[in-house]
């Protein structure tokens, strides 16, 4: 199977899971998975949430911030991949100058 994000609509989530600003999204879904381009611009956050079923894995590809994983943040740059496990909770902060660009593969 390929997935051609350039073809995919993008959509528009206002302060998903409780975050900052919006998030813009292409996103392919199947009953298995979800896989997301997502950006956010600066000073926005996907807010705190549990992957309980599923998993994600979420891939900075351009800009910076940081992730939430517990009480800690954990800085986050291009080429950084964070792992977050079924039962574990994240958040996704965009506290750079540039937009964060991230892929993201989301199990159910």
């Amino acid at each position: 199977m390929f997935i051609d994000f350039t073809k995919l609509e993008r959509t528009v989530a206002d302060q998903l899971y409780g975050g900052n600003k919006s998030v813009e999204m292409k996103t392919y879904q199947d009953d298995k998975l979800k896989i997301v381009v997502g950006r956010l611009e600066p000073g926005a956050s996907l807010g705190e949430h549990v992957h309980d079923p599923g998993f994600e894995v979420l891939y900075i590809q351009e800009g910076c911030g940081k992730v939430k994983v517990g009480e800690d943040y954990v800085p986050v740059y291009s080429g950084m991949c964070h792992y977050c496990e079924t039962g574990s909770g994240h958040s996704l902060i965009n506290d750079g100058n540039e937009d964060l660009i991230y892929f993201a593969v989301i199990g159910k």
